[in-house]
């Protein structure tokens, strides 16, 4: 593939996912609040996929398939359990251990869930939006597109990496974007060094690290 049409695929790609995003935040802003319950968490799903609907389009004109971009068929139950695992002790690392140290401000997400069915929806939420997007985006279509490009492992979780933090710019300062560039490259790490860790892997991982953020700071509140 001609690299100069990589790049505008890497470049449209990434705009067209930064022009969701715009679209998720103004949708949140200016209209979330006023639907009943019942809509606004059905369309805070389909409304965080507009982030990806660009790379999307892309992977469809350019007749790329998921195995593209890092998923797989092979040995699901593995990739799942890895996921499962992952999420687990980054959820222990980075949300358990600042708890127990007296940090938990620092990272709670502020939502200050209370009931059950608001904690089973957050890992649907965060698996199904957050997770599924962001990975399909960051370590699938972006990173893929970057490798292409450079034709190296290192250039592409760099690359991909930065994005991944620069895609964070509207809700976060600089800290928050460093930190989201880092975690985006332990993403990369993990699919590349991990046995059975596929990009299906990273987004149950992503959306478990997610959601247990919530669960966290309701048990162990700071």
């Amino acid at each position: 593939m001609n690299k100069k049409k990589e790049w505008i695929y890497l470049i449209v790609g990434f705009l067209g996912s930064m022009l969701g995003l715009l679209g998720v935040v103004s949708f949140n802003q200016f209209v979330l609040m006023s639907l009943p319950l019942g809509s606004r968490m059905v369309s805070m799903i389909f409304v965080y996929w507009l982030i990806a609907l660009v790379p999307a389009i892309v992977m469809v004109v350019r007749k790329d398939k998921l195995t593209d971009y890092g998923f797989s068929k092979r040995k699901l139950p593995f990739q799942i359990i890895v996921g499962v695992i992952i999420g687990a002790v980054m959820s222990l690392i980075l949300t358990l251990i600042p708890h127990l140290l007296g940090f938990g401000e620092y990272v709670n997400s502020g939502k200050g869930y209370e009931y059950l069915w608001q904690f089973i929806y957050e890992f649907f939420y965060c698996i199904f939006a957050v997770g599924f997007v962001e990975e399909f985006v960051f370590r699938g279509f972006i990173y893929e597109k970057i490798k292409s490009i450079g034709q190296n492992n290192r250039i592409a979780i760099i690359g991909s990496s930065v994005l991944f933090g620069l895609f964070h710019l509207f809700g976060g300062n600089i800290i928050q974007i460093v930190m989201t560039a880092c975690l985006g490259a332990f993403f990369c790490f993990c699919r590349l060094k991990i046995k059975y860790c596929s990009t299906l892997s990273l987004i149950i991982a992503h959306g478990v690290y997610d959601a247990l953020i919530t669960v966290l700071a309701f048990v162990l509140p700071y």
